[in-house]
């Protein structure tokens, strides 16, 4: 998925700091987490992170499972308040920590080079140039590198990031913190990088990872062209980018799909059958 792009720069630069292992954290099914044990294993690094409670579902235990079976050494926490001592207990000389969501300016130098992409694919008319790029916001880093990327590309794009998470306030400040760092690093206006920002609030529901109506019929829809969403992100966000297409005010409106399409079931070969009971309490109704 997203996480991908970000891991490209992060993993790099923990090998060339000489580390033999990376330290992050996540909510217990998060794709992030899944993402840094798959790729720290590919490039020779041990993988570890604090996991945090979320709600209860099937595609968060399947992704909990897949990180074990690749690895990950996990040190589970009891919320969120916690999780700023567990990481200090748990790094160690020799670790390199990646941020949450692998949300940083360096990460999200992954999304810069994305935007890149894209404008070549508008230059050479595979697609009209949108007016509005709609994606998922969860730590922020994708919105922040889409919207550097699009200022150092000249492009008039402006990006909605669909938060997916309360409190709203803070993953708009998050965001935002992300975004003028990522401009920096990209050489461009940090403000004319956050002028094109615009976070959405509409679409939280009844939090993280719980999944909401709209977004269960966003997903109906997405079906039917073959496109697999999920209840933590892309539902929302694809439930918002069908809005302001039908609102015919954005004009030209392009939807950054962030799951992966690769299925989990390999990843989990090796895995245990059943969680931990310490991990599967962070599974919570």
């Amino acid at each position: 998925g997203n996480k991908v792009r970000k891991l490209e720069y992060l993993l790099a630069a923990a090998k060339e700091a000489g580390a033999s292992r990376v330290l992050t954290l996540g909510a217990a099914g998060s794709h992030h987490v899944v993402a840094v044990a798959v790729f720290a294993r590919r490039v020779g690094l041990a993988a570890e992170a604090v996991l945090v409670p979320q709600p209860a579902s099937k595609h968060a235990a399947d992704n909990l499972r897949a990180a074990l079976a690749q690895g990950l050494e996990a040190h589970p926490v009891g919320a969120w308040a916690l999780a700023p001592m567990a990481l200090l207990r748990a790094r160690a000389k020799g670790t390199f920590f990646i941020p949450l969501g692998g949300s940083n300016a360096l990460g999200s130098m992954g999304y810069v080079d994305a935007v890149a992409e894209l404008a070549q694919e508008v230059e050479r008319g595979a697609m009209p140039e949108p007016d509005v790029i709609v994606v998922a916001c969860g730590s922020g880093g994708t919105v922040a590198g889409l919207a550097a990327g699009l200022e150092r590309a000249g492009m008039r794009t402006r990006v909605v990031g669909v938060a997916v998470a309360d409190p709203v306030p803070i993953v708009a400040r998050m965001t935002e913190w992300t975004t003028r760092r990522t401009a920096l690093r990209a050489g461009v206006s940090p403000d004319g990088a956050w002028d094109r920002v615009e976070i959405e609030g509409r679409h939280v529901g009844h939090g993280y990872a719980v999944a909401t109506e709209w977004g269960a019929r966003a997903a109906e829809e997405a079906a039917m062209s073959g496109l697999g969403l999920d209840p933590t992100y892309t539902e929302k966000a694809y439930a918002a980018a069908l809005g302001l297409a039908r609102s015919r005010r954005d004009g030209t409106v392009l939807y950054w799909h962030t799951l992966s399409s690769a299925p989990l079931t390999a990843l989990q070969e090796g895995g245990p059958a059943a969680l931990p009971a310490d991990l599967a309490a962070l599974l919570r109704e």
